[in-house]
């Protein structure tokens, strides 16, 4: 009998380290975190309440995000001139966010990110095929938009907060490839910021944790040089994350 326990916490482990490297190299190939596909997995698989969940999930997605931007660095993808002014309006969005949410009634913050979520796939879709211009200071009432909104999701759900951020800066001109880097770049600092929020509030379920952590690094390796060696199929990128995220939206608000 103890071998048979034995057995199955091995296999659930390995499981975990499959799963969280297949999440790893989607997210980090998209720009997020992936805060909101491990919060999905840490309460619908494993059942684990959603506090938990949350501060398990943005300690569990710093360790990759930090290996996918180095990896990113290395390769010159990040604009850090766009990145620094979104991290500057999202970390205090964060704890604006960490402060205001046992204010707000569930319905309505599902309500509002469902919305925000599904219009902003939609812009994608159909402005994805206009001409890219450069990105110049007219954007810096966007900048301030998504990454304010990044910071909030963060601060108030435990999400990685990088569907806002990624949908921003493909709306205003980057390609796919600069864009997630760009936005892994911006989620360290959010995530970093959000988790010592979320811990301090909520345990972390260490046992799942460490198991999607490892996959995630290996997925967050391998996800940068995909990207680079597929670079001529990442045009379609674009209307992947769109799709994905209208149904996140239609997900969430359902």
């Amino acid at each position: 009998m103890l071998r048979a326990l034995e057995g199955k916490i091995k296999m659930t482990f390995l499981s975990l380290i499959l799963i969280g490297t297949l999440v790893g190299i989607f997210v980090i190939s998209m720009g997020g975190g992936g805060g909101a596909i491990y919060l999905g997995i840490l309460t619908g698989v494993f059942q684990l309440p959603a506090s938990v969940a949350a501060s398990t999930s943005l300690i569990t997605a710093i360790p990759s995000l930090l290996l996918g931007v180095y990896v990113y660095y290395r390769q010159g993808k990040i604009d850090f001139k766009i990145g620094n002014k979104m991290l500057i309006i999202a970390l205090p969005a964060v704890v604006v966010g960490s402060l205001i949410a046992p204010h707000i009634p569930k319905f309505w913050y599902t309500a509002i990110i469902s919305i925000i979520l599904i219009v902003l796939g939609i812009q994608i879709l159909f402005k994805n095929n206009k001409r890219r211009q450069k990105i110049s200071d007219n954007n810096n009432s966007k900048i301030a938009f998504y990454g304010s909104l990044s910071g909030v999701m963060v601060g108030i759900a435990g999400l990685s907060g990088g569907g806002p951020i990624v949908a921003g800066l493909l709306l205003m001109g980057l390609n796919m490839v600069t864009a997630a880097a760009t936005s892994s770049y911006v989620l360290i600092g959010t995530s970093i910021l959000g988790a010592l929020l979320h811990v301090s509030n909520s345990p972390v379920a260490w046992t799942e944790g460490i198991g999607l952590m490892l996959g995630a690094l290996l997925g967050a390796f391998l996800g940068p040089h995909l990207m680079q060696r597929f670079n001529k199929y990442t045009i379609w990128l674009p209307y992947v994350m769109g799709v994905l995220l209208i149904i996140m939206g239609l997900k969430t608000l359902l």
